[in-house]
């Protein structure tokens, strides 16, 4: 096994008391392994399928399907035809506080979208009135709505602006807002992918100051009595439970709300329920995620203001 790091041990010694729970998570990201994958499906599942399907997770939705590691169902033509989006089960894991929503709420707004599987689970799983995706980085948007044009994603659309831009032209818009937040991608070491300086507390502490930033603005999006939801892919505290505490701190009109679903996933490391899942547990790669609802009894609706260039927008359905 390749040498420890001695920031990811003082990682792992933060979380895990136990020295076994801390040798076995050191090992899930030194020696990766891979881990089933996960078909959404946005159309009707056939009754025959070109893959094998496993026995579900018992937080995994209906609509999802668990294959194997060594199936490629991203290269079938029922894929290319737009029957499902494929994403990790880390991923699945972090939308199920989706659940906590009400079905059909009237907008939902993802900040973070790209490549837009977070987005691609609140329409199937909410059924939402629209779909607004917003991706900073230009590089990327491509995808996204190439994504949502294979998924038949509608009504839907795809702008790119920063989250204080949005924050102004969205006031109280969104029913959900998904802030699937950039982070230091401490769980990509668990898939064997790359993620240098991860476990470095500078890209830690810019992350955390990154991510308050975001969920700052996301705050004034949310709408009274709406939904957001606060997902990564990483393991610090620093970036998930403490960030998460400072939003309650400054924005007390929230409250974090408990997913059934994800019972038995809670965090131990703070006094409010929020949801981890760990690599060597063997569901997926790892993340953390909460759900809250905003408070706010004011009696108004939000509103569009100033011009946000929409990218793409979906034909009406």
């Amino acid at each position: 096994m390749p040498v420890v790091s001695n920031h990811l041990r003082r990682l792992a010694t933060q979380l895990f008391a136990d020295p076994e729970y801390r040798e076995r998570f050191v090992e899930s990201l030194l020696a990766p392994r891979e881990y089933d994958r996960a078909v959404l499906w946005v159309r009707p599942q056939p009754d025959v399928l070109p893959f094998a399907c496993r026995p579900p997770f018992a937080w995994q939705p209906d609509f999802i399907s668990r294959v194997a590691p060594y199936d490629r169902p991203g290269r079938e033509l029922l894929h290319e035809q737009g029957w499902y989006y494929c994403l990790d089960f880390s991923s699945v894991f972090g939308a199920m506080v989706f659940s906590a929503a009400p079905q059909s709420p009237g907008t939902v707004i993802d900040l973070c979208a790209a490549p837009g599987g977070k987005a691609i689970f609140a329409w199937r799983m909410l059924h939402p009135q629209l779909i607004l995706a917003n991706e900073i980085i230009g590089k990327r948007t491509g995808r996204l709505i190439a994504n949502f044009r294979r998924c038949g994603i509608a009504p839907a659309a795809v702008v790119s602006r920063d989250s204080s831009n949005l924050a102004a032209a969205w006031e109280g818009l969104g029913d959900v807002v998904i802030v699937d937040a950039p982070c230091s991608g401490q769980s990509l070491l668990a898939r064997g992918k790359e993620s240098p300086g991860c476990f470095h507390p500078a890209t830690i502490n810019m992350n955390s100051n990154r991510q308050k930033r975001i969920l700052a603005n996301a705050a004034a999006i949310v709408s009274p009595g709406g939904y957001l939801a606060y997902l990564t892919c990483t393991y610090s505290t620093k970036e998930n439970e403490d960030v998460v505490r400072w939003f309650l701190k400054r924005f007390p009109m929230f409250a974090p709300q408990k997913v059934d679903a994800l019972a038995g996933h809670e965090s131990r490391y703070c006094e409010f329920p929020c949801y981890r899942l760990w690599p060597h547990n063997g569901e997926g790669a790892g993340g953390f995620a909460a759900i809250l609802i905003n408070h706010d009894t004011a009696n108004w609706q939000g509103v569009y203001r100033g011009d946000v260039h929409v990218l793409w927008q979906s034909e009406n359905r």
